[in-house]
């Protein structure tokens, strides 16, 4: 059964990866990234019966407006993927330059907050649907220079976990350990050993069969992708 499926920050690591496989095995995507030119390049790889739009999640208008312009095309999503983040450089919490920890909690919670608050009140009124917000490791435990990456991941298992209690019977909220994953992000945290992780195409092998398989008995839970 073709699923609507709506991811942020598609234009590259889990997103692009995500997007890529649930399109081959011929779902409908509705994905979002934040320059122009990562929307051209996607309609270009993936065809026009997709919908690809700029959007910065950390801004709240442009998430509202986006979000009223699908709900007119679209019938409410059945599966909510927020996986757009960003990491900081490595570096004792108090030399993380306080534009940098900002720029992180606006776009790893309330970009994440933006989307719920805009698409899933139409999930609610048709009492369906599956929202996924992309936790780690590092929401459920800690490594040091990563503190503000943690501290976002950490608090998406707090506010997922909260947001289940809060929906009708028939949904999930589900906060997602996606695993450790060699993306651009993992670069930042780890450097030259990122390369010796799972790419993000192998991942998604097993991630989009995973995602498919939730259902309203998840809610609450915290998960990871098997590895």
């Amino acid at each position: 059964m073709t699923k609507l499926i709506l991811i942020t920050g598609v234009s590259r690591g889990l997103g692009y990866a995500l997007t890529e496989k649930f399109i081959q095995d011929g779902h409908k995507i509705i994905g979002c990234v934040r320059s122009p030119d990562g929307v051209e390049k996607l309609r270009h790889k993936f065809g026009t019966l997709h919908n690809f739009t700029a959007v910065d999640v950390a801004d709240e208008a442009q998430v509202k407006a986006w979000a009223e312009e699908i709900l007119k095309q679209y019938e409410p999503p059945d599966i909510l993927i927020n996986n757009a983040a960003i990491a900081n450089h490595p570096a004792p919490l108090w030399e993380v330059p306080s534009e940098e920890f900002s720029q992180l909690i606006d776009i790893n919670i309330k970009g994440v907050v933006h989307t719920i608050r805009y698409f899933v009140p139409a999930m609610i009124e048709k009492r369906r649907g599956i929202i996924i917000n992309f936790s780690s490791g590092w929401g459920r435990s800690t490594s040091p220079l990563v503190a503000p990456y943690c501290a976002s991941k950490w608090a998406i298992e707090g506010l997922t976990r909260a947001l289940a209690q809060e929906l009708p019977a028939g949904m999930a909220a589900i906060p997602l350990n996606p695993g450790i994953i060699h993306t651009q992000m993992l670069e930042i945290c780890f450097g030259e050993e990122a390369a010796n992780y799972t790419s993000p195409s192998q991942w998604a092998l097993k991630a989009v069969s995973f995602i498919l398989k939730l259902k309203p008995t998840d809610n609450g839970v915290p998960l990871t992708v098997p590895s």
